[in-house]
């Protein structure tokens, strides 16, 4: 039989020569090293599984703190507010029990109202509505137009009753009416 390097150039001889010494340089496997190898892949696959679900479960932890913090927060948002306006409650009780002339009276109760406008100071609460302001249809809620001596057009002539800004937003708008020509 014909060998099949006969029909080949001698280029192409030479290469499949080459091709099979190459092949022939490899060394035989050795199982022990193979089976080291994998063991070693399988143990650091295991350790890189258990950072994932370590950091996976830290994620969930610091998500369910992060809720608990905001739930608290508006649980207890009021918190200090509400410490603020006890002591304007204490002298509200004690106004109510108060005996004497409607003098003491009276400067009991403007005392409690300074003591209220300071708290509500102190959170940005702000009133608006008051005679002669220019009327602001976002901070006022125009219940009439008349005519008034005093007050020039579009001017608060009466207040109905007060509104009022929280750190500039409207809580509630105060209600008024407005003067016209």
């Amino acid at each position: 039989m014909k060998d099949p390097k006969d029909n080949l150039p001698d280029a192409a001889t030479n290469d499949a020569e080459d091709a099979v010494v190459e092949v022939t340089d490899i060394e035989p496997l050795n199982t022990e090293e193979l089976q080291a190898e994998l063991d070693k892949a399988k143990t650091e696959a295991a350790d890189n599984y258990e950072q994932l679900l370590r950091a996976q479960a830290e994620l969930a932890n610091q998500r369910r703190r992060a809720e608990k913090q905001v739930e608290d927060a508006h649980k207890f948002a009021a918190q200090k507010f509400l410490e603020s306006i006890i002591p304007v409650i204490d002298s509200l009780e004690m106004g109510v029990q108060a005996e004497g002339d409607i003098a003491q009276i009276r400067e009991g109760m403007q005392l409690t109202l300074k003591q209220f406008e300071t708290v509500m100071e102190k959170f940005n609460i702000e009133a608006v509505g008051k005679l002669g302001d220019t009327f602001n249809p976002e901070h006022h809620q125009a219940m009439s137009m008349q005519p008034h001596p005093d007050f020039a057009n579009n001017t608060v002539s009466m207040v109905m009753q007060k509104g009022y800004l929280l750190n500039g937003r409207v809580v509630r708008p105060a209600m008024v009416m407005i003067s016209k020509k």
